[in-house]
């Protein structure tokens, strides 16, 4: 009964995912794949890239629940693109270690975040600006703005979750970089200066309590580097969207290269006065 009733609840998902069957056809692709690095890492014993696999499965049906429940349509392009990310940031990026093998592989996947957040904080706007509860109507400008500033927030959400695992859980998802210069008011110096001024560090020391000796080519940063490059590229990502979608905005709804990203609101558009229409 149970099992039955799992089943029910699925299939509306299922039936949501093979309405574009572009969309549907890579979805089978990534799931095919997802299930063999699931069942090879049960045979290694990896039981972390195990969960890794299973989190990317239940990532994969976030744009179909997300389609259903809020009543929206995902364009073609952007359906995939969201499957294509999951697939690259959990499979590729943390189980293929995809992150230390290509050092562009984090920035351009932070890039593409900024740039599909805004997308999706231009349709959250729609859809508030078609209900009864939330009414309002933005200028261009204002629209582009709020779908950046939604962006930049679900980047620094998602920094705050890299920083919360890494110190809860002992991960390194804020990965570290290697410095030679080094600036900062918490060194003495003979100078008396606020700030000491240190270059060309080729080697760094360290030495625990228990007498371990580890020693580094340089100095160590712990994340921040990567904080600020990640929010940067997002940035970037947020700024070009938010360009895009102030010029489609501005042309009615006439920018080709928006249209393959930004999300339609499909529920029923709701008149802001009486025998006034909303504009499509």
């Amino acid at each position: 009964m149970k099992k039955e009733k799992r089943m029910g609840r699925l299939r509306p998902i299922v039936d949501q995912i093979k309405q574009d069957k572009k969309a549907y056809a890579v979805y089978v692709i990534l799931s095919v794949l997802i299930l063999t690095v699931m069942v090879r890492s049960v045979f290694l014993r990896r039981f972390e890239n195990v969960f890794t696999a299973v989190l990317a499965g239940v990532l994969l049906l976030i744009p179909p629940v997300v389609e259903r429940s809020f009543h929206i349509e995902l364009p073609t392009t952007l359906e995939i693109f969201a499957y294509v990310f999951v697939f690259c940031a959990e499979i590729l990026g943390e189980i293929g270690n995809f992150y230390m093998h290509f050092p562009f592989w984090d920035t351009m996947l932070h890039t593409f975040n900024g740039f599909m957040f805004a997308a999706f904080g231009f349709c959250l706007l729609d859809i508030f600006n078609k209900t009864k509860r939330f009414r309002f109507q933005l200028s261009p400008f204002s629209l582009a703005l709020v779908a950046f500033c939604f962006s930049m927030t679900i980047g620094v959400l998602w920094e705050f979750f890299e920083f919360g695992a890494d110190m809860i859980l002992n991960t390194d998802m804020q990965k570290d970089t290697f410095v030679r210069i080094i600036n900062s008011v918490s060194i003495e110096n003979a100078l008396g200066e606020k700030v000491t001024h240190i270059k060309d560090v080729i080697t760094t020391v360290i030495v625990t309590e228990s007498g371990e000796v580890v020693t580094l080519n340089g100095y160590l940063d712990i994340g921040l580097i990567d904080i600020v490059k990640d929010l940067f590229v997002n940035f970037v990502g947020a700024v070009i969207f938010s360009v895009i979608g102030y010029f489609y905005v501005k042309r009615r709804g006439k920018g080709p290269i928006a249209k393959q990203f930004i999300p339609v609101f499909t529920g029923e558009t709701e008149p802001h006065d009486r025998g006034e229409q909303t504009d499509d």
